[in-house]
């Protein structure tokens, strides 16, 4: 329900149930309890809800935890500059890896990074990378194909996320958004674990094969040194 208010705005009662499959009566019921957390809010003018300012809170005291952001920001802005692409900073989330920290590119053509926007597990290079390094079992599949190249085989991906094991990094071209590449590389914790994913994305047209590969060693050393940062040690 907190999704559906989140795509929706304001919505009704009635709204609510349909989009949700639920009962208007079952979606009342949650929706006033809901409110009295202060989850979600009525709007006494229209009787419609909305989400509550609880959800701010809530949320920075979740961010507040994620020092990972206070390490890894010199670093985005490092990449930005040497490069000219937007990075971005995820935190694996239940199914996709979720953006908490980003800057944009100097040539910044879609706005595709934003706070909390999820990067698809299998469709993104952030979301390869969670997948690759969590430890966590691949999804069934088939997967949803958001264009063209989005690898939707199970198989396929494994092969796919094994690779990205070997090589230490994932690439993903065009395979959520149409014209746009990415590339990521994992962040450790002190105790060798996925913490977070360092990300560089950009316009095919010019983030193409002879600037992925100009980038790369700069997302991997990026990777490193924020992983270090947090207390990683490789020989550990």
């Amino acid at each position: 329900m907190l999704d559906t208010l989140a795509d929706g705005g304001e919505l009704g009662t009635n709204e609510v149930a349909r989009r949700t499959a639920m009962t208007p009566s079952t979606v009342s019921r949650q929706l006033g309890t809901l409110a009295a957390a202060g989850l979600v809010e009525r709007v006494e003018a229209t009787g419609r809800y909305r989400l509550g300012i609880r959800l701010v809170h809530l949320a920075n005291a979740v961010l507040t935890r994620l020092d990972v952001r206070e390490v890894a920001r010199p670093h985005l802005v490092d990449l930005v500059d040497m490069t000219g692409e937007t990075a971005t900073l995820s935190v694996p989330g239940d199914e996709d890896a979720i953006t908490v920290d980003f800057v944009p590119g100097a040539h910044q053509v879609q706005p595709v990074s934003r706070l909390g926007r999820p990067s698809i597990a299998h469709a993104t290079s952030a979301g390869k990378v969670m997948l690759a390094f969590s430890g966590r079992d691949l999804p069934d599949g088939p997967f949803r194909a958001y264009t063209a190249r989005t690898v939707t085989d199970r198989q396929a991906l494994a092969r796919e996320l094994e690779r990205v094991r070997e090589q230490g990094y994932a690439e993903a071209a065009g395979e959520r958004e149409p014209g746009l590449t990415a590339i990521a590389a994992p962040i450790r914790s002190a105790r060798g674990e996925l913490e977070a994913i360092v990300a560089l994305q950009g316009p095919s047209s010019r983030f193409d094969s002879a600037a992925v590969a100009a980038a790369l060693p700069h997302v991997l050393q990026r990777a490193d040194a924020i992983s270090r940062e947090l207390g990683w040690r490789p020989d550990a």
